[in-house]
């Protein structure tokens, strides 16, 4: 048995999903609200008998595994973890000799780390200044500190050593979690001190790391200091609040992302729960990636000082590297959203609502300093310009922005076009683009559903898999759909045949996911009726095959020669005559 199936036996579904929603027993299955989209009505179904789950409002599906990777935004590995710690698996045993160490490395440092943030939220009620500075100062409430486990760093240097090696752990293990300093002489130092501490945790709440900062101000000192990279800590993944935020980031569709922690912190306890901080300006493509297993709609807002506006240019490319619509917050009246927040909440909430597409952000920000009626003004507007549109994916959203840049440049559009095909090193924009069906999203949802009804019945009611004859494969999509297409077609009398089921095996979790589908909308359909409502189904299957087909001929023939255009003319005329 592998790590995988080992958790799952040791685990119930519908125990680990009951922590996320509120399950009610529905005869053989549990129902509840989905997790992902706002419906009203119950549509999430889970089967203990088939340790399987399906939202009917959202289309996902599958396994304990998957669900937790979909609610947590995390990899298989990630949620292989999570649900070994809640299964008391241990998978070191799992492992070779040398990822076995470095797991027992990697929990020990996480250990240490746990014992540390304690250590330093009791500091903190036993220090007046620090407590006065986040209550009075920061304006705190004493329910935000608990929440995010703020804390106090002593002064005295030795403080957390002694601590941490009275309480089993070596100074080779504090150094390699980032907690102390090796001095010439041997002697370990405290890393942080006389600094309030802000814990760093990853997605799943594991404190990772800190941020400290200066209580009293010292010139020569920094204001921050930062965990430096460790085992556990990486900073250009490291996204600040997310373990707090990833719930409303999910419910309300977007995500704020600011530049500091106490930014964060102060928008959380305003409301705002779905905003996080990358670590600094220094934003990276991980953390947009990270974010975009939550959503795909970022809004940033970093300071508005020139560090600030010179990391949102940056993060301008990565976002569309990363394939995310990334919007910029400008605040005015205040430094920062800590800052706006304190002021006045209406104010940050408007500032958030008010976000600006980064393009138009770009193109805003360079007419406040490019004089765009001189030559090189013309110029440079067009250079700094271009660079960001042909990052852009959709060809009519890169038209768009070149026809704006003609008009705000009092230029020919031809002009501006040739410029960006002369720059241009990917294909150019003006060669049609190949047909995407996932950037039609309501369409591949509508056809996925339609795949998934009439397999289910076929699967289930074996009379009715004669509408499988004239049924080309390709109306199926290509995977577990074109799978248990074949399956069918080469086992027509199939009633449940175990030996014959293992050839299903490869595609078990989308078998069970549809066949829980039938049990929910089709089980108490009377036979008459079902046969009727399978050849509806197999019409509109066929329709929206077609459509999509098509819509693919158009685009294909927008570019096509004459030879080219006979040829997808008659595969057009194929596809007219599956529409009976």
């Amino acid at each position: 048995m592998d790590a995988a199936s080992e958790v799952k036996s040791r685990l119930s579904i519908e125990d680990v999903i009951s922590e996320y929603v509120q399950l009610r027993r529905a005869g053989r299955n549990f129902k509840g609200l989905s997790p992902f989209t706002n419906e009203k009505t119950p549509s999430f179904i889970v089967s203990p008998e088939k340790q399987i789950w399906h939202d009917f409002s959202s289309g996902k599906g599958g396994d304990m595994f998957s669900f937790v990777m979909d609610v947590e935004g995390l990899d298989f590995k990630g949620a292989l973890e999570m649900l070994a710690r809640k299964a008391g698996v241990d998978l070191d045993q799992y492992k070779t000799a040398g990822s076995s160490s470095n797991s027992k490395l990697k929990s020990r440092t996480l250990e240490v780390l746990e014992l540390a943030a304690k250590f330093y939220q009791k500091q903190l009620t036993v220090n007046k200044p620090a407590l006065d500075y986040l209550i009075n100062k920061r304006k705190f409430s004493r329910d935000t500190i608990l929440a995010w486990r703020l804390g106090y760093a002593p002064s005295t240097g030795v403080a957390l050593v002694n601590f941490l090696t009275k309480s089993g752990f070596t100074t080779d293990e504090m150094q390699r979690a980032g907690l102390i300093s090796m001095r010439r002489a041997g002697a370990a130092r405290d890393m942080f001190r006389g600094r309030i501490m802000v814990p760093l945790a990853d997605q799943a709440g594991q404190i990772v790391g800190f941020t400290a900062r200066q209580l009293a101000d010292e010139p020569n000192s920094p204001k921050y200091i930062n965990t430096p990279a460790t085992i556990v800590y990486d900073k250009s993944r490291q996204i600040f609040g997310l373990h707090l935020a990833k719930e409303a980031i999910r419910k309300q569709s977007f995500v704020v992302v600011v530049e500091g922690n106490l930014d964060v912190i102060s928008s959380w306890q305003a409301g705002f729960k779905n905003v996080v901080a990358s670590a600094g300006t220094a934003m990276t493509e991980q953390h947009l990636r990270a974010l975009k297993r939550f959503t795909g709609d970022i809004r940033l807002s970093f300071d508005s000082d020139r560090a600030g506006i010179a990391a949102t240019e940056r993060v301008i490319p990565l976002a569309q590297k990363a394939e995310v619509n990334l919007r910029i917050i400008s605040i005015d009246g205040a430094k920062d959203p800590d800052e706006l927040v304190q002021q006045n909440p209406k104010a940050w909430e408007r500032a958030i609502e008010q976000s600006i597409y980064a393009p138009d952000w770009l193109i805003e920000r360079y007419l406040t300093e490019v004089d765009v009626k001189t030559a090189a003004g013309k110029r440079l507007f067009t250079d700094t310009l271009i660079a960001t549109i042909r990052r852009l994916k959709d060809p009519v959203e890169k038209e768009h922005y070149l026809k704006k840049i003609a008009e705000l440049t009092d230029t020919s559009f031809d002009a501006v076009k040739a410029k960006f095909i002369g720059q241009s090193t990917q294909p150019q924009l003006f060669k049609k683009s190949k047909y995407q069906p996932g950037k039609i999203d309501v369409v591949a949802f509508e056809h996925q559903r339609l795949q998934d009804h009439l397999l289910a019945m076929l699967l289930a009611v074996p009379n009715l898999r004669s509408l499988l004859s004239d049924l080309p494969k390709d109306v199926f999509t290509e995977g577990p759909q074109q799978e248990t297409y074949d399956f069918l077609k080469s086992n027509p009398d199939f009633k449940g045949d175990t030996k014959i089921a293992a050839q299903l095996q490869p595609v078990a979790d989308y078998v069970k996911i549809i066949m829980l589908q039938f049990e929910e909308i089709y089980s108490s359909v009377p036979p008459e009726d079902l046969a009727s409502q399978a050849e509806r189904l197999k019409h509109r299957l066929i329709d929206r095959y077609v459509k999509i087909e098509k819509e693919k001929l158009a685009e294909k023939m927008r570019a096509a020669d004459e030879a080219e255009i006979e040829a997808l003319v008659k595969k057009a005329d194929e596809l007219n005559s599956l529409i009976k």
